[in-house]
């Protein structure tokens, strides 16, 4: 047997050793339920002291308004923010349930959220695929986006009257523009190889756009959902304190003009639970579709 040829089989059998070896000693299964207890321990002491965070806050308002270290009338107390809560929803509104508020609201945003998302993408991935519409919109979108978009409100309030029409239209050009700006950079930032490859497999301008730049920009445009959510309810919320038949802006409004502040910050506070929920919404789906991503469940843990 030559050299060359011992050399060979001794480096196979050495390969074969370190293999057995590997498979031989055990996994480490110890190291991996110690690291995944500390993970959840941790989750837990953050859950508490968020919890610890708002019962000192809130028993702090409390005692302050109690013992008139602020003033009541002006600032409410926890206590009565919870009474007015439970007797909207025992006893409902002036302007019926509060569970009808709750959707009359949620309706408005929600379909100026769709139609601002949709709206946003659409564009983003367009002017961001196509330089030449970049260049002729561009300037106009910029402007556009420089307005303060709230002040639109009183128009469309005029335009489409006291219906959901005109608070749908405040949530859509609250919700369009960072949807928008956030499309746009995505499709910007795809790979370029990606793209190249693509191509010289023979794919069109469009099945490029579906198959490659839409999926890549994907993480990009779930960015923004989280924010422009809330923008559709700030839009629907201001759209109905200005001028409204339903909906917690219209809750916020009476309360506010019949000096009833608790009345304010449970209208606030309801607001905010819908917000949240929403959010976690939003958060569940986006875990949901980007499992295939490194860190991407619980990297911020």
């Amino acid at each position: 047997m030559s050299a060359e040829s011992v050399d060979a089989v001794d480096a196979v059998d050495a390969v074969d050793a370190v293999e057995s070896v590997r498979l031989s000693s055990p996994l480490p299964t110890g190291r991996t339920a110690a690291r995944a207890k500390a993970v959840r321990r941790r989750r837990l002491v953050v859950y508490a002291a968020r919890v610890l965070v708002l019962v000192v806050v809130l028993g702090a308002w409390e005692l302050m308004a109690r013992n008139d270290v602020i003033d009541p009338f002006n600032f409410s107390m926890p206590s009565k923010i919870w009474d007015q809560i439970v007797q909207w929803t025992l006893h409902g509104t002036a302007q019926g349930s509060l569970g009808e508020q709750i959707w009359y609201t949620l309706y408005e945003a929600l379909f100026g959220w769709v139609i601002g998302v949709t709206a946003g993408v659409v564009l983003g991935i367009a002017l961001g695929r196509v330089r030449f519409l970049a260049e002729v919109f561009g300037p106009y979108i910029k402007v556009l986006n420089a307005l303060p978009r709230i002040v639109l409100a009183p128009i469309f309030l005029i335009w489409f009257g006291l219906g959901p029409a005109s608070k749908v239209a405040s949530a859509v050009v609250l919700v369009f523009f960072p949807v928008f700006f956030n499309a746009f950079q995505g499709a910007r930032e795809v790979d370029r190889n990606l793209v190249a490859n693509a191509r010289i497999l023979g794919a069109s301008n469009r099945r490029v756009t579906l198959q490659v730049v839409i999926p890549s920009a994907t993480s990009w445009i779930f960015t923004s959902l989280h924010v422009s959510f809330g923008f559709a309810l700030i839009g629907a919320i201001v759209g109905e304190y200005i001028g409204a038949t339903k909906g917690i802006g219209l809750l916020v409004s009476v309360s506010q003009n019949s000096f009833n502040t608790a009345g304010v910050y449970a209208a606030m506070v309801i607001l905010a639970v819908v917000a949240l929920l929403a959010e976690g919404l939003l958060t569940f789906a986006e875990k949901r579709l980007f499992r295939w991503k490194p860190g991407g469940s619980g990297a911020g843990e």
